[in-house]
């Protein structure tokens, strides 16, 4: 059934164009298109994120000098003042709130990661966060106002805070405005 093998090229060469028959060429076509280039990430920003992460955890906020006033009130350098402004006035929508009364430090900080994450997940663009003004705190130190002033301007979705009007809860409370 098959041929004496005598180990030529040339005879395995004749043999296949002899099985496969005979050959046309295809006439050249578009290339397929290129694959897309992936959506860029700021890297840079997520190590950050890391990073403050890190310290909030190995050292959380110092709370032996809280050195905050009554009122609460912050923007990124990017952000204007008349976005700060409308914030204090109330002018923006509340879509969530938290209350952190009669959570630890430690709780707190916790409550307001899950709390800013899905709150970022869903889309929302501006909350309430109930802290307290700390009257029955230990020392006189109201520990969840300094706790959420202090991870809000670490927190790189917070574009602006303010304290909330009076009729939304004053100095116990902030509103917290959120990068789309």
């Amino acid at each position: 059934m098959f041929p004496p093998d005598d180990d030529s090229p040339d005879d395995d060469a004749a043999l296949f164009r002899e099985a496969i028959g005979p050959v046309r060429e295809l006439a050249p076509g578009e290339l397929p298109p290129p694959r897309p280039r992936p959506k860029p990430r700021a890297r840079q920003f997520e190590r950050d994120e890391v990073e403050a992460l890190r310290q909030s955890r190995d050292a959380p906020f110092d709370l032996a000098n809280p050195d905050i006033g009554d009122r609460l009130e912050f923007r990124r350098p990017n952000v204007g003042p008349a976005i700060l402004r409308r914030l204090k006035r109330g002018q923006y929508a509340v879509e969530d709130e938290i209350d952190l009364h009669g959570a630890t430090a430690e709780g707190a900080l916790e409550l307001l990661r899950r709390f800013l994450h899905e709150a970022h997940d869903e889309g929302h663009r501006c909350l309430r966060i109930v802290h307290g003004k700390g009257l029955r705190s230990r020392d006189g130190v109201p520990v969840l106002k300094v706790v959420t002033d202090r991870f809000l301007r670490h927190n790189g979705d917070v574009l602006a805070f303010a304290s909330a009007p009076e009729a939304g809860g004053g100095s116990g409370a902030v509103l917290v405005l959120l990068r789309r």
